[in-house]
């Protein structure tokens, strides 16, 4: 039996808030098989972005455990997880986070060069080129569209040739048809890298391209079901 690349054991997550400790995830367990694509839904407030959240590294579970290609997380310090996160894992956002003082080719190279890889902007060049955008990586994201700037983010998160992708509602600031476009380009990455992909949405048509999807509800899980194939 396979090892998962991503496995949750019993995971909580309590932060302080303006009243008292409040419960976001409560005694999570999830698995996720290598080269697999899951779905995370739910409605607002249930904890999907959190629970993703945990999965990458950038919060800390408060209980339990979470495990990354055979690595404890919540045993690591922050150096350790930016080191990690920096190797083995590719992160999209909804708010593209790209650096506004850095063209599209610098965006996508200074993560590589930090990580001390010799042909950087030749990489990064590659997957602009990849994503579409071979004809915009002088320009900087002020010059661009949303759309363009989520290609970005994409070309960013692949460039290091993760292992996981985790995108938490890569469409959210998009209209439908740059989402469509985007959407493509994820899973298209995801194919070419070999990855596994864990996505974060609203949207019930993206979720059905998962393989699986976990819906959740006030911090625990509520379903969890692969998708079914017809014949």
């Amino acid at each position: 039996m396979t090892t998962p690349i991503l496995s949750l054991t019993n995971t909580c997550l309590t932060l302080d808030g303006n009243a008292g400790p409040v419960e976001i995830l409560k005694g999570i367990s999830l698995d996720v098989e290598e080269g697999e694509t899951l779905g995370l839904v739910g409605p607002s407030g249930s904890g999907k972005s959190s629970l993703l959240m945990l999965m990458g590294g950038l919060e800390r579970a408060t209980g339990g455990q979470v495990m990354a290609l055979g690595h404890d997380l919540t045993l690591m310090n922050e150096d350790a997880l930016a080191r990690f996160r920096r190797d083995s894992m590719g992160v999209v956002f909804q708010s593209f986070h790209l650096i506004p003082t850095m063209t599209a080719l610098e965006n996508v190279a200074t993560p590589l060069e930090l990580a001390g890889v010799r042909d950087a902007f030749d990489r990064a060049a590659d997957e602009l080129r990849s994503v579409g955008l071979g004809a915009r990586m002088d320009h900087y994201p002020a010059q661009m569209s949303g759309g363009e700037q989520q290609r970005v983010a994409l070309a960013r998160a692949a460039a290091p040739r993760p292992r996981i992708f985790l995108a938490d509602e890569p469409t959210g600031n998009l209209d439908g048809a740059t989402g469509d476009t985007i959407i493509d380009l994820l899973f298209d990455l995801r194919d070419r890298h070999g990855a596994t992909l864990v996505m974060v949405t609203h949207a019930p048509e993206l979720a059905a391209r998962c393989d699986r999807v976990v819906h959740l509800r006030d911090g625990r899980i509520e379903v969890d079901a692969i998708r079914q194939v017809a014949e």
